[in-house]
């Protein structure tokens, strides 16, 4: 249990929004398809997982970042990239297009329990803008959006990044001190997710309230999400999703981007469910997994890995789904 010298903090929301999964006449507890899309890959710094969530009529959901399960065994961290059996050495990926901008860094809110920062990279595998309006200040250049968690007289600690330009997202809980900084893992995708040379979903415009702390993003094709940035701790990093219109059947919903070598050399190497809120949770290897039902997942590991030893699981759960009007047609 984190202490109270740890920085731990929960975002004060409305009794409207502390019941966002909170039983209606329009909502219902759903189960998700997951699929493993995984292709096999000796290089540890490229992400060959894709592990895609569907289901038809989804409009809520949850994603945390969780300690992995191992983490209190370990000591120190190992982060350092590997590029031993790559066909690049950390720079842009050999395949990948390249547009060039102008960096710089764009501090659009610093308060009392976060700040969000906004950079934009010398140069990004896509060329799309994208607007993101925090406050009065709009910018359409940003590569990557970062959320800082403060407390008085300690350092900001990163706890989540989110590209505007290609939809991915990341999160890490709050690191121990003993881990720094702490590390990400896998990625992820929520809404429409399209395929443009990788997965991606293409984002019309963002805005990002602060009181509370809230992401409330446009899509390309005319829908949106509502990212509430639910808890920031050493226990997790978790976001409260709401969609609409709500999904269609033939197009996942959200999607796992992760590394995977071997059981000992992955950002992701097991899977945990359950098929139902009241079923026995499952475990299985990544490998042996293609295709499941689930009310809950969980990509994370059981054995420690040699690359980013203490990134986070991303667990998936809360899928609520319309009922009682007309389904969104496939």
């Amino acid at each position: 249990m984190a202490s109270s010298s740890h920085l731990r903090f929960r975002i004060a929301t409305s009794l409207a929004s502390a019941c966002f999964f909170c039983a209606s006449a329009w909502g219902a507890p759903a189960t998700v398809t997951v699929e493993n899309q995984t292709r096999p890959t000796a290089c540890a710094e490229e992400d060959n997982v894709s592990m895609t969530l569907s289901a038809r009529g989804i409009t809520r959901f949850r994603v945390e970042a969780l300690p992995p399960p191992y983490l209190a065994d370990i000591k120190a961290d190992v982060t350092a990239p590997d590029f031993s059996n790559c066909n690049f050495d950390g720079g842009a990926h050999p395949t990948d297009p390249s547009f060039p901008f102008k960096p710089r860094r764009v501090v659009f809110h610093d308060g009392k329990d976060w700040m969000v920062v906004g950079l934009t990279l010398p140069s990004f595998w896509r060329p799309h803008r994208v607007p993101v309006r925090v406050g009065k200040r709009t910018e359409d250049d940003i590569h990557l959006l970062q959320v800082y968690a403060k407390k008085a007289g300690a350092k900001p600690l990163e706890a989540l990044v989110m590209y505007p330009a290609d939809g991915y997202w990341r999160l890490k809980p709050l690191p121990l001190a003993r881990f720094g900084d702490g590390v990400y893992g896998s990625s992820f995708l929520m809404g429409p997710v399209e395929t443009d040379g990788r997965p991606v979903v293409n984002i019309a415009s963002i805005d990002v309230s602060t009181q509370p702390l809230a992401f409330h993003v446009r899509f390309a094709d005319g829908g949106r999400a509502d990212v509430k940035v639910a808890e920031i701790s050493e226990k997790r990093t978790a976001l409260d999703v709401s969609l609409k219109p709500a999904t269609r059947s033939d197009r996942p919903f959200a999607m796992l981007r992760s590394m995977y070598v071997a059981a000992d050399n992955a950002d992701m190497s097991a899977i945990s469910w359950q098929a139902s809120p009241t079923s026995a949770l499952r475990t299985q290897d990544l490998p042996s997994v293609s295709r499941l039902e689930a009310t809950m997942v969980r990509f994370g590991r059981t054995v420690p890995s040699r690359h980013n030893t203490s990134a986070p699981d991303i667990r998936f759960s809360r899928f609520e789904a319309e009922t009682g009007r007309s389904a969104p047609k496939p």
